[in-house]
């Protein structure tokens, strides 16, 4: 039996504002979308009539759909604690974790300052971290490692 990595999947609640955060602000690249309706309502795991748009965005060898449900909404809230059950964030190695968060709050995403931390390594080498939402509250952890 063999598997291979495919996507990660993200509802956002508007797809054109978090296309400006993803694509503008980190690089991604718009690839094939799809329009779906109630025909998918089980595949999805929701309730129909439900319109749905599946824009698939790429980089670095890692796709990510990001899901906008035109009719039948969304629920919820993305986990704003590591220690929440699923899926927590997405880690990005950067050169420089500030310019990098205020480009992302440019294009609509908010940084969390309470998460910005520095590390000191062995023989003189340093690590920063920081955590940003995007413009849904799905976290992107910026790092920058050693040196």
């Amino acid at each position: 039996m063999s598997t291979s990595v495919s996507h990660v999947g993200i509802c956002v609640s508007e797809l054109d504002r978090s296309l400006r955060f993803w694509c503008d602000g980190l690089g991604f690249v718009p690839g094939p979308r799809f329009e779906v309706g109630s025909e998918f309502a089980a595949t999805l795991e929701v309730e129909p009539p439900v319109q749905v748009v599946s824009q698939f965005i790429s980089r670095d060898g890692l796709t990510i759909e990001l899901l906008y449900y035109a009719g039948g909404g969304v629920t919820g809230v993305p986990s704003n604690v590591r220690n929440h059950l699923g899926f927590t964030h997405l880690s990005l190695v950067v050169d420089d974790v500030d310019k990098v968060a205020a480009k992302l709050v440019e294009h609509g995403g908010t940084r969390l300052d309470s998460t910005r931390s520095h590390m000191e390594g062995p023989e003189g080498t340093s690590s920063d971290f920081v955590f940003v939402a995007d413009p849904d509250g799905v976290r992107i952890e910026l790092m920058r490692l050693g040196g």
